[in-house]
């Protein structure tokens, strides 16, 4: 009799726990950053095309720059050809890159991986109309070299590309400059390549 009553009590107080657990079920929640602040970007999202500052033989460069993932990212898309020159063979490369908020307010990085295989990081600071982008390392950066670019806004729809490279144990130098103008919404003509779209 002893048995049965203690079964029946701890089949009880089960039933009670097991009520209670579903009448109160634990909610575990994590907390999210903030949002990042593009403000400073906006006038560079969108597509872009245009070419190199080299009269006999210009290269093309395409560049596109959209919002991504709720817009907690920048997702940035580039393309460049370039032709062969006295001291370089010609060259093609494509690269995509997810920019996020640094480390302090107005501050970015940027994370990129490229056609060739590089796997490189770059601090991003705005300042005015120009986006500059210094080189930080990375898992995989070329040996040695070092990239460095930077974005200039000259008009409302035009903006300028300028790339300098240092390599290994020597100074920076221009590498090429081009002028990029904005592809408008459906042009099919443009070879540039296309981001996510802001969301609304």
């Amino acid at each position: 009799m002893r048995k049965r009553v203690l079964l029946a009590c701890v089949v009880a107080l089960t039933a009670g726990w097991l009520f209670a657990r579903q009448k109160n079920p634990t909610i575990y929640t994590i907390p999210l950053p903030p949002k990042p602040d593009f403000s400073s970007l906006q006038w560079l999202i969108g597509d872009w095309s245009g070419k190199t500052a080299v009269k006999k033989a210009p290269g093309d460069v395409h560049l596109s720059v959209a919002y991504a993932l709720q817009q907690r990212f920048l997702k940035i898309k580039g393309d460049v050809s370039l032709p062969a020159t006295k001291t370089a063979p010609a060259t093609h490369e494509s690269w995509v890159g997810m920019l996020s908020q640094g480390a302090s307010s107005g501050a970015f990085t940027l994370r990129l991986f490229t056609s060739n295989g590089f796997m490189t990081r770059y601090q991003v600071t705005v300042t005015g109309s120009r986006v500059l982008f210094n080189p930080q390392g990375g898992p995989l950066p070329p040996q040695g070299w070092l990239f460095r670019w930077m974005f200039a806004q000259v008009g409302s729809d035009v903006c300028t590309e300028t790339v300098d490279v240092a390599p290994p144990g020597k100074s920076f130098f221009n590498y090429y400059s081009a002028t990029l103008s904005r592809v408008a919404a459906g042009n099919s003509a443009s070879t540039a390549p296309r981001g996510e779209s802001a969301p609304n």
